[in-house]
């Protein structure tokens, strides 16, 4: 069980210096989940030092492969090829949405039965969006009430299908190509806007054909991986934290080194310039078909933004933090069409609503997203990180710039995504 602490948050002046963010959350999920199904020994440096990715590597060795890491971070995975061995115990995802559902996809084409469990946030989590279409290409899936964890899944030989996503869905969709992956025939995933493509880059790393066209993914099962070599870039959804910090002090000056600029993911620079910080990429290079490069930052967030439709899914995990700047800006912000908030660790509309009211910021909450005027001064408060990772750092950075001292509730949680964030934070803010 995690310690719940608390941390004081002082305000800041500036943010200045360079970091190196640690490896992408969602890059490390893919890799270690397609390790497990190639024939030999993976290495992955940078690997996520999370508890969602160590929760996803525990599940990996619970099915049978023998999983190692050492005191640099690296990762090592020696696959068994595309029949894993049934575990003794249930699959335990923890916190981790990202483990169960795309793990979920190659459990339901192994020739065993499954459990799959989680904890109290992830066992309230929707698990209907996996289970139907699964089912249709062959498993036999059982829930608990309300289609959430935990989840029984009888494995078999699976079937292609043509699925249209009804919820955009990173974790969907991969959860279907690799289910496909392991299946007879072809499987046809189409989503209603594009979502991050981590999943079919990585079954390209691994040597799978995958063919994409607009919103529409396809893969022939029967594949065969062969094991992989690889540096995980830095997490781009980490990274978004200090940059967001950086574009609210006039005076900051930020360098972010070997970081994510996946086109899909890469969408909160794109929001921080429109604001008007000055951005700029260099030493951009292709690994394994991921874009990674070094961001430089400073700081200007004078323009009002929307984020709304397509874009919205894009930024999912950003909006947090985009939400507690907000105040800070001099055109505000107003999302839309962002509802899939409401089912992630906590309900992060609500979350960010009641935390910045708290903070004394005027905030317009609607049925799918905020409205946030600029402008406004925020003094400190009590925050309640509702054990949500990605709330408790959104308000830590609100809290550079509040009047006074604000204190962080259950603050620990941040060690799901990003055990370091509290030291890597002082290394580059200035008082």
């Amino acid at each position: 069980m995690r310690e719940l602490k608390s941390v004081i948050v002082r305000p800041a002046r500036d943010v200045l210096g360079s970091l190196r963010m640690p490896g992408d959350k969602s890059i490390s999920h893919r890799y270690a989940m397609l390790a497990a199904l190639a024939s030999g020994r993976s290495r992955f440096e940078n690997f996520a030092p999370g508890a969602d990715c160590a929760s996803t590597l525990g599940c990996v060795q619970a099915l049978g492969c023998t999983v190692e890491r050492d005191a640099q971070g690296a990762v090592t995975i020696d696959g068994l090829g595309s029949q894993l061995r049934a575990s003794s115990a249930p699959l335990d995802c923890g916190n981790s949405g990202s483990t169960m559902r795309m793990l979920a996809g190659i459990v339901a084409g192994q020739p065993f039965a499954s459990e799959m469990i989680g904890d109290e946030s992830l066992s309230r989590r929707p698990m209907k969006r996996i289970i139907e279409p699964l089912t249709r290409m062959g498993a036999e899936i059982h829930s608990a009430d309300g289609d959430c964890a935990p989840l029984r899944i009888k494995g078999t030989k699976l079937h292609g299908i043509e699925y249209q996503v009804p919820v955009a869905s990173a974790q969907v969709k991969t959860s279907l190509l690799f289910a496909g992956l392991l299946a007879e025939g072809q499987t046809k995933v189409e989503e209603p806007s594009r979502t991050r493509d981590h999943g079919e880059l990585a079954l390209r790393a691994f040597g799978a054909n995958v063919d994409c066209l607009r919103n529409t993914v396809t893969i022939q099962g029967g594949q065969t991986l062969h094991p992989l070599e690889a540096c995980i870039p830095g997490d781009i959804s980490s990274a978004a934290f200090f940059l967001c910090a950086a574009a609210i002090f006039p005076e900051s000056n930020l360098v972010i080194d070997g970081v994510l600029l996946n086109p899909t993911r890469s969408a909160v620079l794109d929001v921080l310039a429109a604001m008007g910080s000055r951005i700029s990429m260099v030493r951009v290079e292709e690994q394994y078909g991921e874009l990674v490069g070094t961001v430089t930052l400073v700081p200007g967030v004078g323009q009002p933004i929307t984020i709304a439709g397509a874009r919205t899914a894009l930024l999912i995990d950003e909006l947090p933090v985009l939400a507690a700047i907000a105040p800070f800006t001099a055109g505000g912000l107003e999302v839309r069409d962002a509802g899939e908030l409401r089912v992630k660790e906590s309900d992060r509309l609500s979350a960010v609503t009641q935390n910045l009211r708290a903070m004394g910021a005027q905030v317009e909450q609607t049925a799918d997203g905020w409205r946030i005027p600029g402008r406004q001064k925020l003094h400190g408060a009590e925050i309640e990180s509702f054990g949500d990772h990605r709330i408790a750092m959104a308000f830590t950075i609100a809290s550079l710039r509040a009047g006074s001292e604000t204190r962080i509730q259950d603050s620990g949680c941040v060690a799901i995504s990003y055990p370091n964030f509290f030291e890597d934070l002082e290394l580059v803010v200035e008082r």
